[in-house]
């Protein structure tokens, strides 16, 4: 049954290119194989949840130039609906510029520009999106629009009985008090780092800090690893999702992939480490391939690899 999934946050221009060493060094390096694509954490978990055939109601701000286009038109094509998304007079779409080199560990320079750029016609737009999305419904949102943004959203998302999952990008904006309303925050170790202080070294240090996130008062607490597992904190006890080990070509927009599809399996009803099943497969299949967007991989793909990282989930002692 088709369900509505709402993200908001930031929608990108995005211009990618491989690099054949690191960019450390104050050289100009020689890049190869320059994309333009659509990007940025709602574009992306709004594009999944197109992909798995959910109502997909995508919710931010792009800039009145040609490069919102290139942000809007992928997702447009893949069945995205858009009238949640607004024009910013003045702005430019955001840019995101990411380079990656061999090892696939990407770097990105966000210029973010209209996702920061609310007015009031805007925010009444995603209140009312919230307000009339049909049910079932859940919202997916992170912090790469402003914070009054996202606490606005919560608050009519909550009232309204909907699961929310936030992806705590970027850290410093995120208001603790609002965990209460929150069913689940998926952080990497370094969002993770910032939230609760201390670093992130190991498997027993991320559980400590998914049991961490919890008790900020979200229901479920996650921190995505970056050989590409997680590990789980819920309810119903605390996990470690192994990686597929698999080398990564690229892992622009895996983080997305993680949070967007482990949004759907809640969504869909399914529980907790069954969802982070979900997410920790659609994030490996993600770093195969160039992109973000171009990277995902569908339901079939998605079930079938979670199914043969099923037997090696481990729970953790509390």
């Amino acid at each position: 049954m088709p369900r509505t999934l709402l993200s908001l946050g930031s929608i990108n221009a995005d211009f990618q290119a491989r690099l054949a060493q690191a960019p450390d060094s104050h050289e100009t390096l020689l890049a190869e194989g320059l994309q333009r694509l659509s990007g940025g954490k709602a574009a992306n978990t709004a594009y999944l949840g197109a992909l798995f055939g959910h109502r997909s109601v995508l919710l931010g701000r792009v800039g009145a130039d040609d490069l919102a286009d290139q942000a809007l038109g992928p997702l447009r094509n893949a069945g995205v609906l858009l009238d949640g998304v607004t024009h910013a007079p003045g702005a430019s779409t955001a840019v995101s510029m990411i380079a990656v080199p061999a090892s696939g560990k990407k770097q990105i320079i966000l210029a973010n520009a209209a996702n920061d750029a609310w007015d009031d016609f805007a925010r009444e737009r995603m209140l009312a999106a919230i307000a009339a999305a049909p049910m079932p419904a859940l919202l997916v949102l992170d912090y790469e629009v402003p914070a009054p943004i996202v606490r606005l959203a919560v608050e009519a998302a909550h009232a309204r009985g909907l699961p929310i999952v936030v992806d705590p990008s970027f850290p410093g904006r995120v208001e603790l008090e609002l965990m209460s309303s929150i069913t689940a925050l998926t952080p990497n170790t370094e969002e993770a780092a910032a939230l609760l202080g201390g670093a992130i070294c190991s498997e027993a240090d991320a559980a400590q800090a998914a049991r961490g996130l919890r008790a900020l008062g979200t229901q479920i607490g996650i921190v995505k690893l970056a050989d590409g597992g997680c590990v789980l904190a819920c309810a119903d006890g605390l996990y470690s999702v192994p990686s597929t080990g698999r080398e990564a070509v690229d892992a622009t927009g895996a983080g997305d992939a993680f949070t967007g599809t482990f949004a759907i399996a809640l969504l869909e009803g399914q529980p907790a480490l069954e969802a982070a099943l979900w997410g920790t497969a659609a994030a490996n299949l993600a770093v195969a391939t160039f992109g973000s967007q171009p990277a995902y991989q569908g339901r079939e793909a998605v079930m079938a690899l979670a199914q043969t990282l099923r037997p090696h989930v481990r729970r953790l002692h509390d």
